[in-house]
């Protein structure tokens, strides 16, 4: 019984803002507002983690409060979240690993363009330059012809 006692005490303090003491100065209309206040306030204690020794306390012993199932929500959301996979047709193209290389020649592809385009006007010169050298050969044997002719004469 004491104990009961003690702790309603207790409730009441807590229940009374800190520092303020009713004085009687106080109007009646403002007296009665605080009571019904205090009333409404003033819960019934439960007791959740404290086991009682005392037979009325232990009326007032909440019981303890089992942890709902959520396996079946669990498995919910797994499902939902690993959808079935769909595949239609299999591309041999995509499954066949690419040789090791492949990269290199991606990569080296843009140069051999350049150096293509610089080897054929490198031919092409050439092939002028033996034209032009050959036509001073065969005007210089044309021009031999001539004076051998107009030796003769």
């Amino acid at each position: 019984m004491n104990i009961l006692f003690a702790l309603q005490k207790v409730a009441q303090r807590l229940d009374r803002p800190k520092g303020r003491v009713p004085e009687d100065g106080e109007p009646e209309s403002k007296r009665a507002l605080e009571e019904t206040d205090s009333e409404m306030k003033h819960r019934e204690l439960k007791l959740r983690n404290y086991t009682p020794e005392d037979e009325e306390l232990k009326e007032r012993q909440v019981p303890k409060a089992k942890p709902a199932s959520v396996e079946e929500k669990v498995k919910d959301q797994l499902e939902a979240a690993n959808p079935e996979p769909v595949i239609e047709e299999v591309d041999l193209a995509n499954l066949a690993p690419r040789k090791p290389d492949w990269d290199l020649k991606r990569d080296v592809a843009k140069k051999l363009e350049k150096l293509e385009k610089r080897t054929q006007r490198a031919i092409a010169e050439l092939i002028r330059e033996r034209l032009k050298g050959s036509e001073a050969e065969l005007a210089a044997a044309v021009g031999a012809v001539n004076v051998e002719e107009g030796d003769s004469d």
